[in-house]
Formats: C-alpha cells, structure tokens, sequence
C-alpha cells in the first residue's frame, strides 16, 4: 500500500516538472543574432513568464493537492480551445493542432486529475491509520 501512495504522490509532480520543461523549450527562441546580449536576456525572460507562473503553481500544488490539482485541470482544459484556434488559423491543419494541445496544454490537465487523485488516496490512507 505504501508504494501505491508513493506512485500516486510523485507521479504528478515529476509529470509537472517535465512538462514545465517542455514549454520552457520555447522560451530558447529568444536568442537571435541580431539582438545585443541583453535583449536576448530580457526576451529569453520574458519567455520564461509562463514557465515561472506554472513553478509557482507546482509549489501550490506540492502543497496543497486538491487546490493545486483543481487549478492545474482548470488551465489544461480552459487553454486547449485557444491555443486549438490559434494553431488551426496558422496551419489549417487538425491532426497538427490537435497534436499540439495534446503535448502543451492536456498534460497539465492530466497533472492536475493526478494530484486530486493523490489527495483523496493519501486522505483514504490517512483516515484507514486512524480506524
């Protein structure tokens, strides 16, 4: 039972940080030749706004399982129609922008099902202790 609530407790977590990562990634387009040293520091920052909102909401979630995981579900589902919309206006294409939001936006939707899972086994868990 033990190694069940361990599963259950680090997967979302590692799955976070993973796909924190991932959208990280994008922030390395800021770098460009034709800009000085320090606007490409400044825009690579400016990149990394979501990847530090998202930090910030992982720590939330570390913390507090169920908030962290409504929260996390919240942004999976609300972003996946826009960033669905914006993808098909640049590429007409429905495999590829489905594709998208399936590597962007549904694994923060999947974290955040995983952490209120993670709540209500180590709250089932907790309450068989005191049985």
């Amino acid at each position: 039972m033990k190694t069940n609530l361990k599963f259950w407790y680090w997967t979302p977590r590692l799955l976070c940080i993973l796909a924190i990562l991932f959208i990280s990634l994008f922030a390395l387009d800021a770098f460009s030749p034709e800009l000085s040293f320090w606007q490409q520091i400044g825009g690579f920052l400016m990149h990394l706004i979501p990847s530090f909102i998202l930090i910030a909401l992982l720590i939330l979630a570390w913390k507090k399982e169920l908030i962290g995981g409504i929260v996390f579900l919240i942004i999976g589902l609300s972003l996946s129609p826009i960033v669905f919309s914006h993808n098909y206006r640049m590429n007409h294409s429905i495999f590829m922008s489905l594709g998208i939001i399936f590597s962007i936006t549904i694994p923060f939707a999947v974290v955040g099902i995983l952490f209120m899972i993670s709540h209500f086994k180590r709250k089932k868990a907790r309450n068989n202790q005191q049985d």
